[in-house]
């Protein structure tokens, strides 16, 4: 099993459209062979003192059957048009790609 830990930092004007069309391709997302788990995550406020905290972060956790699952959903059509459509509202995307030991 792969998992996927991915954050992206969106333009704080752009927040609400960009979490509303990456909750849209959630269904395409989950039907695709070989997703166990696909989630948009925002920041969750609490005195723990080592959190950081960012308000326009959205954090995605994935996790995916093999990488070759992986590769898949990345060149998916449906993932094309996300990320056409989201490309103006993103300042920054890192990503994290992790197995189990």
């Amino acid at each position: 099993m792969i998992n996927v830990i991915a954050s992206i930092s969106v333009k704080s004007s752009h927040l609400a459209s960009f979490i509303e069309i990456f909750k849209a391709n959630i269904p395409s997302v989950l039907a695709e062979e070989g997703c166990i788990e696909y989630t948009a995550n925002i920041d969750f406020i609490t005195e723990i003192p080592v959190q950081l905290l960012d308000a326009n972060t959205v954090t995605i956790v994935e996790k995916w059957q093999s990488i070759d699952h992986l590769y898949a959903h990345l060149n998916a059509p449906h993932m094309l048009e996300y990320k056409a459509k989201v490309t103006d509202m993103v300042d920054d995307l890192s990503i994290k790609i992790l197995q189990a030991v």
